[in-house]
């Protein structure tokens, strides 16, 4: 029998192999995940925000601690990966664990692309990178990202309890983040049943738990759900590539070196107005999650931030705008609507008014 089909109607689906321990307390279980995957000499990564929970978890992996790293970066700079592994080849580094948000889980992926030493990740925000196979690294102001399944950590565990100190500005911008990786999954080329079905529950899962985490922030059972839905928006990300909305903020993020959640946060509701109306199936399915209009919903999530909400609050020069838009237009993501300099300049220059 012939087969008619397009090549464009087949689908490739990919599930990496990623041990996921998650629950109250489950940040207990970290020593027995590093023994599991057979490390003796740990360098545990840990972000300055994460400062008490890495003493404590310091404590815990005892003799297997080889050596601790508490500067990791936004945007994993080249330079701090660098110094890095200094202290992985002197310290015979077999192991390397990642307490904190995307900065102290990009950097712990920068160690193991170089060496190939296991990785368990402990995020403590929803930054989502934990359970991808990517790797963005800026030098000399570029950030530059690749794919490989083996950058994606070997264990990864999620405990509500480490996202309590996060600030209510963190806690906003960081699950926007992970919402903005949900919501570019349902219109990605390579999108599948399954990446729809995890996107949708994404989306949903963090338009219902964040107000509640917000309003109450001592509220563990909202918590463990915008925790889990944000863990779905990582497996978004892990399975579908990127558009327009992620290659503006690393080309941004990477040039003027902004703070990746703030700036994810504000240009979602922005690249959602651009991309939704080339994109009717995604549009279909937000509209039922979220109401008639999906974009007003972000972007009233994205102005109620206690901090900046444009491009211009970050610092982001308004003569700089139009050089980032030539630099996406000539390499474009693959994305719904083909950004073209004009419209996408004047998407920028929305961003940078508010």
């Amino acid at each position: 029998m012939t087969d008619t089909r397009a090549p464009s109607s087949i689908v490739v689906h990919e599930t990496l192999p990623v041990r996921v321990v998650i629950g109250p307390g489950a940040r207990d279980a970290v020593p027995d995940e590093v023994a599991r995957l057979g490390a003796q000499r740990v360098l545990l990564v840990v972000t300055r925000s994460a400062a008490d929970a890495g003493d404590r978890l310091a404590d815990a992996l005892g003799s297997r601690l080889a050596a601790r790293f508490d500067r990791p970066a936004a945007h994993t700079p080249v330079p701090v990966t660098e110094e890095a592994m200094r202290l992985v080849t002197g310290e015979g580094i077999d192991g390397v664990v990642a307490l904190g948000g995307g900065s102290a889980v990009g950097l712990a992926k920068a160690v193991a692309a170089r060496t190939g030493v296991p990785q368990v990740a402990v995020p403590t925000t929803y930054a989502g990178s934990e359970v991808t196979p990517v790797l963005g690294e800026t030098e000399n102001g570029v950030k530059t990202t690749r794919r490989d399944p083996a950058l994606a950590p070997g264990t990864v565990v999620y405990d509500p309890e480490l996202t309590v100190s996060m600030s209510p500005g963190l806690t906003r911008t960081s699950a926007v983040n992970a919402l903005a990786h949900a919501v570019e999954a349902l219109w990605a080329p390579d999108a599948t049943a399954v990446t729809d079905g995890l996107a949708t529950e994404s989306v949903l899962g963090i338009l219902t738990a964040l107000p509640e985490v917000l309003a109450d922030p001592a509220d563990l059972g909202a918590r463990g759900r915008l925790q889990s839905a944000a863990w779905l928006a990582g497996l978004c990300l892990a399975q579908t590539r990127m558009g327009l909305h992620h290659q503006l903020a690393h080309v941004l993020g990477g040039a003027f070196d902004l703070p990746h959640a703030e700036l994810h946060t504000l240009l979602l509701a922005h690249v959602m107005a651009y991309d939704l109306p080339a994109a009717p199936a995604a549009a279909a399915r937000l509209d039922r999650i979220a109401g008639p209009d999906p974009v007003a919903a972000v972007a009233a999530l994205a102005r109620a931030h206690d901090g900046p909400t444009t491009l211009r609050d970050l610092g982001v020069p308004r003569e700089g705008l139009r050089g980032i838009a030539e630099r996406v237009v000539a390499q474009p993501y693959p994305n719904p609507r083909t950004p073209d300099l004009e419209s996408l300049t004047a998407l920028l220059e929305a961003a940078w008014r508010g």
